[in-house]
């Protein structure tokens, strides 16, 4: 346990707690682990409380190790994580928001998820509060000569969720972009408090729906690793194929839709065509398009047939045939290149202190998949690359998801040619006692996080965690210098998700 031994080496450790360890510790040890995320030693994997304790997860980057800190048996009020490491700033105000426990030294007392419209306060806490009137929202200042403020949202244009941007521009330049979310909060962890786990795996799938897969797929292993469960080997291999048809579906309906907010809809065409033939791909291969509800724990819910398996092959000679026209058309298109090509730079230094993951952190420079750097099976038997730049431009996001879409259809075709026989689900049950597990997924943005305590055969409590949470912040630093019309553009190139974030 190499990312605990530094920072609470007198904690208590918790018995049933998988894989990694959990140590409950005081004030001293909390401080010492956010001295760890401050000075870099550790990066923040999540952040999340409950009734009267607050956890918190870390990483390891040069050990490839993870463990939860906890502080338990608080009276309303722990020491902030934020006021010495800001990634934590907004996972603070919405734990807050959640529980009512109140970070000492919290630098942003506004709220976050909660827009004073539930029916009650701190549904996650000891004690439910009544509603208190809403207020208005205070965005924060701006001064200087010549500058104007644009409100954009919280409804939008296209068939796209809720969210609110607040522009503060010099003429066309953006000075300062700040962002309000939690529109789309639907009370997921609430709602999973006291189901079992087959219930609580599809509430998981439905936290933010292109990726349900990968979801889905880390509230398994969550509750597998609780309970010290192994699955049959070739649902650990149709899982991983689930998977990289979500990746491959996605990345390319995002490299159109980037394109598309350049003015250039023939790259949309093109890609959502391909996209178009994943999808009905999947669904002859297990029935469902997004492959919804087909990961569960224990297993898989759906196997793939010869005609399947069959039709997946054909789908990997087509975009390989499709796809290098496309990227070279995408290369060689001067007007596309001019709006892409340091237009929304992200630098290194930021996406590192956030930990940002998916395409996000990796053009800009931070190699971390949790695909490698946290190895799950069946991918530490599987050959592939984490492509890596370092420009941090939207060009950069593109090129990302170009060579990931390249990495998937080669990952596809192992599985395929490796997938092993038997059978494809094993029965879940508890045993009575309590027991904690972790797991963190690679979804198409990014490392998905899910905690989970299970009491008996049900769910006590599950913190589900997007990467969105630490690439949202970047994105008003991305934007910051660039002209307002190149806003869609930024945006659509981190393409982060609010109903994931929003929970």
């Amino acid at each position: 346990m190499p990312v605990l031994i530094d920072i609470a080496p007198e904690a208590r450790l918790i018995q049933h707690h998988r894989p990694w360890p959990r140590a409950v510790t005081g004030t001293t040890g909390w401080t010492a682990a956010t001295e760890s995320l401050a000075d870099g030693r550790r990066t923040l994997l999540g952040l999340w409380g409950e009734a009267s304790c607050v956890h918190m997860a870390l990483l390891d980057e040069i050990d490839g190790t993870a463990g939860v800190v906890s502080l338990e048996g608080l009276q309303g009020r722990y020491p902030s994580v934020a006021r010495h490491h800001l990634p934590a700033l907004r996972l603070e105000r919405a734990l807050r928001d959640l529980t009512g426990l109140e970070p000492q030294g919290l630098l942003d007392t506004r709220p976050w998820l909660d827009h004073g419209r539930w029916n009650l306060r701190f549904p996650l806490g000891e004690k439910a509060a009544a509603l208190p009137k809403a207020k208005t929202y205070e965005f924060l200042p701006a001064e200087g000569e010549s500058l104007h403020r644009i409100p954009v949202g919280p409804v939008h244009a296209g068939i796209i969720e809720p969210g609110h941007f607040r522009f503060t521009a010099n003429g066309e330049t953006v000075v300062r972009l700040e962002e309000r979310l939690g529109y789309v909060h639907k009370g997921i962890e609430g709602l999973m408090a006291g189901a079992d786990p087959a219930r609580a795996a599809e509430l998981a799938g439905r936290t933010s729906g292109d990726s349900t897969v990968a979801y889905a797929y880390a509230f398994a292993r969550a509750v597998e690793a609780a309970l010290g469960l192994d699955i049959p080997p070739r649902a650990v291999w149709l899982r991983a194929l689930m998977a990289e048809l979500e990746r491959l579906a996605n990345h390319l309906g995002d490299i159109g839709a980037i394109c598309n907010d350049a003015a250039f809809s023939l790259m949309l065409a093109h890609c959502g065509a391909l996209r178009e033939r994943v999808l009905r791909a999947a669904d002859a291969a297990f029935g469902h398009r997004l492959m919804r509800d087909r990961i569960v724990p224990g297993g898989v819910a759906a196997d793939l047939d010869e005609e399947g398996a069959a039709g997946l092959l054909t789908l990997l000679a087509e975009i390989r045939r499709r796809f290098p026209e496309l990227v070279e058309l995408y290369d060689n298109t001067a007007s596309l290149q001019d709006r892409m090509v340091d237009t929304g730079i992200l630098v290194p230094e930021l996406a590192r202190h956030y930990g940002a993951g998916g395409y996000v952190g990796r053009a800009s420079g931070r190699a971390f998949d949790a695909r490698q750097a946290l190895p799950y099976p069946p991918y530490d038997a599987l050959r592939f690359d984490v492509p890596v730049l370092n420009q941090g431009d939207v060009n950069a996001r593109v090129w990302i998801r170009i060579r990931e879409v390249e990495q998937s259809l080669s990952l596809i075709e192992q599985i395929l040619g490796q997938l092993p026989p038997g059978p494809i689900r094993h029965n879940v049950a508890g045993d009575g006692e309590v027991r904690e597990g972790m797991a963190v997924v690679e979804g198409f943005r990014g490392d998905i996080l899910v905690w989970l305590r299970l009491a008996g055969n049900r769910v006590e409590r599950c913190h589900l965690r997007d990467p969105s949470w630490f690439q949202w912040p970047l994105l008003e630093a991305a934007i910051e210098g660039n002209i307002v019309a190149d806003f869609p553009l930024c945006n659509k190139s981190f393409n982060c998700s609010y109903s994931g974030h929003d929970l």
